[in-house]
């Protein structure tokens, strides 16, 4: 087997956020840079249909949209996949509050610094992103990241919303910036 090296930035937490616009299953367009939330914008990056891990993950996502907001924490699921393949995903959980996006770019993927994979299995699209969590604050400047390399690579939803109800009131200061 053979590797090539492929260019893919290490973003700096408080720095700001790479571009990011895709289109979202309730026909609209989603651009980060037009978020304006009152804490934090929330993106989870998932594998996508394929994925039956992502399915439980994004269910679950859904079931806490109210716990998130709550905190003003505006949440959005981005996968690669074609709307063809994003509608039945979107039925498949019976996700009903949270904004899904769809037709991710691997130029995209690489500009967050995502970790890409080739499809191995019948099932798997040719390329794909690995999971990733990213808090992005409402003037654009990453706060969070966590990347992952597998489908069980995943924050925890439960600890997230706990920490953010400890950093918002606190003004938890950036990490991972040096």
């Amino acid at each position: 087997m053979t590797t090539q090296a492929i260019n893919s930035p290490k973003l700096v937490m408080g720095h700001p956020a790479p571009p990011l616009v895709v289109k979202t299953l309730d026909g609209g367009s989603w651009n980060l840079a037009n978020q304006i939330p009152q804490n934090y914008t929330l993106i989870v990056f998932y594998r996508g249909q394929h994925c039956p891990i992502c399915e439980q993950y994004i269910a679950q996502l859904d079931h806490k949209i109210d716990a998130f907001s709550a905190l003003g924490v505006d949440v959005i699921a981005i996968s690669g996949d074609s709307l063809e393949k994003a509608i039945p995903f979107q039925s498949k959980t019976n996700t009903q509050d949270l904004k899904i996006g769809y037709g991710l770019t691997v130029e995209a993927m690489r500009r967050w610094g995502l970790y890409v994979s080739q499809g191995h299995f019948d099932s798997e699209p040719s390329v794909f992103s690995e999971p990733a969590v990213f808090l992005v604050k409402p003037d654009g400047r990453l706060y969070f990241a966590n990347l992952g390399t597998h489908p069980f690579s995943r924050v925890d939803l439960d600890l997230l919303l706990k920490g953010l109800a400890y950093i918002i009131p606190n003004n938890y200061p950036f990490r991972g910036t040096e």
